[in-house]
């Protein structure tokens, strides 16, 4: 009874002191919020009528806005994340610049990584790719955000949104990502007036990981003011829907107009076709040639080595096996080779000695296998020329590659002394480009031989791209051996003959003929000519003219 008597005295004990802090603490702040919560939504309320009239849903107005006849007058203001691209995420413009400027390891941590970044929310989310990222990189050689992230920016703008920034009289792209990030897209790819971002913070040429304080909006609102026409009464603003994708919260603030873009709005986006793109994009850069999404990115990783092996796997059995057992091993390990033969096919048959002896085989430049390709559809071995390999390419390569030396007579003397002694292939474009353009032709393959057959080639990878500018251009075909089904199409068209009328033409005539075989090869693959050079790709994507040294593994 003594027992029971004191566990009732105990149970009154804390049920009064429950009581007590229930009365006198937690029923107060339960009221306090409920009032600060009534309070909160009757100002939200109020706040939301009085700028109703400024505040508009974008896919209600997306038809007027553009249609708008005082459009050009107009600056417009756009969240680049929050209204210009169809995803939300920018997790995969920072993969990339962590692979391609930082490399595999860089990429791992930021994969590892990315569960924090989503469970810290977006500014910290954000601080911590940019350490990861960008700590170390070398300022100065960070080519990145112009040679690879365009590419991928472009292929996620959506058409209807373009449509009404590109109607605007002035373009003001607002970024929370580095401005050395976007910069170059919008200025170069989209003709955006001004670029808004934050500023890498950097040390002896080298960047900390860091970003500057933003910008403060005043000094930002002046900037985007200057000119005619770019009034704050003149201002239009797009952003996103969400709380959070008010970066420039003050800047929006003084624009006459703010359409908000909800994520519904960008789901039902077309995709920005290739010929409304301001400028075409036909030198781009990087390794990976797919979206690196965070499942995507996690599913590159695990391949990777396995991609190794399976790379050295098909690299042994091309160069030690014959045609007849290598052909059918690789096509086992998942290559595929999609190759064609002219209804008629010419062969020499040429009575003078003085003629060539062999076939003079010229094609558009996809990769350094392009010939191997050519090799392998023929059943043959054939030597290629070529303007710059590097030394292991050289010595691992399964055919025989001459250097050319840049001097007109000294390379047509050697290529005719090569022509003399069995087929001969050339790849006149001097380098490779990735997307459906072929690059101005050398005319010098059409004064070597009468007949010429010309080879549209064509590649496709779905992980790594087996091309570069900037990097290890040695690493090249193994990158292109680690996709899990590299494609290849060689096509042989019909020869084209070389004639001169008279030797005043001779000029005339190569060039021509250089043309002609440029428009037959295009015609084929369904590509578009340009008169664009390897001195040209080289400039825009690595900064230098693509000059190799004999000495260098580049």
């Amino acid at each position: 009874m003594v027992e029971m008597a004191k566990m009732f005295t105990i149970q009154f004990f804390f049920k009064s002191l429950f009581f007590f802090w229930y009365r006198f603490f937690f029923k107060p702040l339960k009221n306090f919020q409920r009032t600060n919560s009534i309070s909160y939504i009757t100002t939200t309320i109020a706040t939301t009528q009085s700028s109703f009239n400024k505040y508009r849903k974008f896919s209600s107005y997306s038809s007027s806005l553009l249609h708008r006849s005082d459009l050009k007058e107009h600056t417009l203001l756009f969240d680049v994340e929050g209204a210009l691209l169809r995803s939300s995420s920018v997790f995969p413009y920072f993969m990339l610049v962590a692979f391609e400027a930082g490399g595999l390891v860089r990429a791992i941590v930021l994969v590892l990584t990315y569960p924090l970044v989503c469970l810290v929310g977006e500014d910290l989310g954000m601080k911590i790719m940019v350490m990861v990222c960008f700590f170390g990189i070398k300022e100065k050689s960070f080519r990145v955000g112009s040679a690879v992230l365009p590419k991928f920016l472009l292929e996620d703008v959506g058409s209807e949104i373009f449509e009404v920034v590109n109607g605007a009289g002035k373009r003001v792209g607002l970024s929370k990502m580095p401005r050395v990030m976007v910069e170059c897209f919008l200025k170069e790819y989209l003709k955006v007036d001004l670029v808004v971002g934050r500023e890498m913070k950097e040390f002896c040429g080298y960047f900390l990981g860091f970003m500057e304080e933003r910008k403060n909006n005043n000094n930002a609102l002046e900037l985007v003011q200057e000119g005619k026409g770019s009034c704050s009464s003149n201002i239009i603003g797009i952003s996103g829907f969400r709380n959070k994708d008010f970066r420039h919260h003050e800047i929006f603030s003084r624009c006459k107009e703010v359409y908000l873009v909800s994520d519904g709005d960008k789901k039902s986006w077309q995709k920005l076709s290739r010929n409304k793109y301001p400028k075409s994009l036909i030198f781009h850069d990087g390794r990976l040639a797919l979206r690196p999404t965070p499942l995507d990115s996690l599913v590159i990783l695990t391949w990777f080595p396995f991609a190794v092996v399976l790379a050295f796997v098909r690299i042994v059995a091309g160069l030690t096996l014959p045609f007849d057992i290598s052909i059918p091993l690789l096509a086992l390990t998942g290559m595929r080779l999609d190759s064609s033969l002219p209804a008629q096919t010419n062969e020499h048959a040429y009575n003078n000695e003085e003629k060539v002896k062999g076939n003079m085989y010229v094609c558009n430049h996809r990769t350094l296998l392009d010939p191997l390709y050519l090799s392998f559809l023929l059943r043959k071995k054939v030597v290629a020329v070529t303007y710059s390999l590097s030394r292991m390419s050289e010595i691992l390569a399964p055919i025989k590659t001459v250097r050319l030396t840049r001097k007109r007579e000294e390379d047509a003397r050697m290529m005719k002394e090569l022509l003399m002694e069995g087929d001969l292939v050339v790849c006149p474009e001097g380098t490779t480009c990735r997307e459906p353009y072929l690059l101005r032709f050398s005319p010098l393959f059409s004064e070597l031989c009468d007949e010429i057959s010309p080879v549209a080639i064509d590649s496709h990878v779905s992980m790594f791209h087996g091309t570069t500018a900037g990097g290890l251009k040695c690493m090249d075909p193994l990158f292109f051996l680690m996709n899990p089904f590299p494609s290849y199409s060689v096509h042989l068209l019909h020869t084209v003959t070389t004639s001169s009328s008279s030797d005043d033409d001779d000029n005339v005539s190569r060039f021509e003929v250089a043309n002609r075989v440029q428009s037959q090869i295009a015609e084929a693959l369904g590509f578009q000519c340009t008169k664009l050079t390897r001195k040209d790709k080289y400039l825009i994507l690595a900064g230098n003219e693509g000059i190799v040294s004999s000495s260098s593994n580049k």
